[in-house]
């Protein structure tokens, strides 16, 4: 972060998570409003899915704060390149950001969808028990 926003960090490590608003720098978009998702093969309309391939490249990103020092704020697990421009960072407030009545939408009818979502999550997972969708050889 750039040292002039430092004093804009004051008590986020009260924080657990934060939320960071991004510029998908490195992303095209086509002129395809409909998307084959590569880790389900599942077509979708582009605003159903999280591609960062839009007509506005903005990304977001929860993300937990593991600490801060100085200027720099330490999180994991995060979906962006490194030198991804960032445009915001705001706190993750779990009685405003979280809805009790949401939904995994399209993605509750997948199969394998628990496993997928241990990848998403970036959650640690044993593939002994043979292959799953996303995981075919190619």
């Amino acid at each position: 972060m750039n040292e002039e926003y430092s004093e804009g960090l004051k008590d986020l490590e009260h924080f657990a998570y934060v939320i960071l608003i991004f510029y998908c720098d490195r992303a095209e978009m086509g002129p395809e409003l409909t998307i084959t998702l590569p880790w389900t093969k599942k077509k979708v309309g582009l605003f159903a899915s999280r591609s960062p391939e839009r007509p506005n490249p903005i990304g977001i990103s929860i993300v937990r704060i593991h600490k801060i020092e100085g200027n720099v704020i330490y999180t994991w697990p995060i979906d962006v390149f490194d030198g991804t421009p960032l445009l915001d960072i705001k706190p993750y407030i779990a009685t405003l950001d979280s809805k009790a009545d949401a939904n995994d939408g399209w993605v509750d009818g997948l199969e394998g969808k628990e496993h997928l979502l241990q990848h998403v999550r970036g959650i640690p997972h044993n593939h002994s028990e043979g292959r799953h969708p996303g995981h075919e050889k190619k």
